[in-house]
């Protein structure tokens, strides 16, 4: 930690975890959707120590149904991991095709989770897909988070016009999109989120995004607005932080964007 030069403890906002059964084969899958190197097996034992070599406080864990039949296991795996683990903070998944996707976003939130995480490019729907809507309403009135996957040049889905879409509709919801608010389509994010009344994380974006870019953003967004994210098991935390690092933000920055921002979404 102190090699990285940060005098903050640090909350990951977007971390994945699997049942151990099937930990090596979920990563593989996520690194041959984005051709990407996959440092780790999603095991929730491997993120606590990958994250102890930077001082994480929390991590936020999630998986992504990517068929109906999977939501509950997944969010009753989720809800077991946190219940066993305090560093860890639930997000549930929910599937657009389910029959009882409300019932479930209610079951989330007696288990005790703090949102709800989507993944349209995984599971294949647009993200402003109108039967989403009494979903998303729902989420506000329950005051869960909506962490939703946004942008990738090679699909639609997320594109960063349609989660504006959504936070224009749901003007209540609190709403973070990762990856500097869309995945390779950057300069969509400068078009139709940044400034605007949400958020982004850093994940699995820094080994892409052009630095000056990077800056860009946060400067249009504000750095209030921005959480630190891993991406786990895609990288280790000590690569995600040494980038995260080297766009030579300001301590206050630093400190907001690595911990207090996070800290206060969450309400802890």
């Amino acid at each position: 930690m102190k090699d990285l030069h940060i005098n903050t403890p640090v909350i990951d906002f977007h971390a994945h975890i699997y049942p151990e059964k099937i930990a090596v084969k979920a990563s593989e899958s996520v690194g041959k959707f984005y051709d990407a190197p996959v440092r780790n097996h999603g095991l929730a034992a491997e993120l606590l120590e990958r994250g102890s070599a930077i001082g994480v406080e929390k991590f936020c864990v999630y998986s992504v149904a990517t068929k109906p039949e999977q939501v509950s296991s997944i969010n009753d795996f989720i809800a077991d991991e946190v219940h066993r683990e305090p560093k860890f903070i639930g997000f549930a998944s929910v599937h657009p095709d389910q029959t009882d996707i409300l019932s479930e976003i209610e079951r989330a939130k007696k288990l005790g989770m703090k949102g709800i995480k989507l993944h349209p490019d995984f599971q294949k729907f647009p993200a402003d897909i109108s039967s989403l809507d009494e979903a998303y309403e729902l989420m506000t009135n329950l005051g869960l988070i909506l962490i939703i996957h946004a942008g990738d040049e090679r699909y639609s889905f997320s594109n960063p016009e349609k989660i504006w879409n959504i936070v224009k509709k749901h003007p209540q919801l609190k709403i973070v999109a990762p990856h500097f608010g869309g995945y390779t389509e950057w300069d969509d994010v400068l078009k139709f989120l940044a400034g605007k009344d949400l958020w982004f994380d850093t994940s699995s974006s820094l080994w892409k995004l052009p630095a000056e870019k990077a800056k860009k953003i946060i400067d249009v967004h504000g750095y209030e607005r921005f959480l630190f994210g891993t991406d786990f098991p895609m990288w280790n935390h000590d690569e995600e932080l040494s980038s995260f690092l080297r766009l030579g933000l300001k301590d206050k920055q630093n400190t907001a964007v690595l911990y207090t921002n996070a800290k206060e979404l969450l309400g802890l």
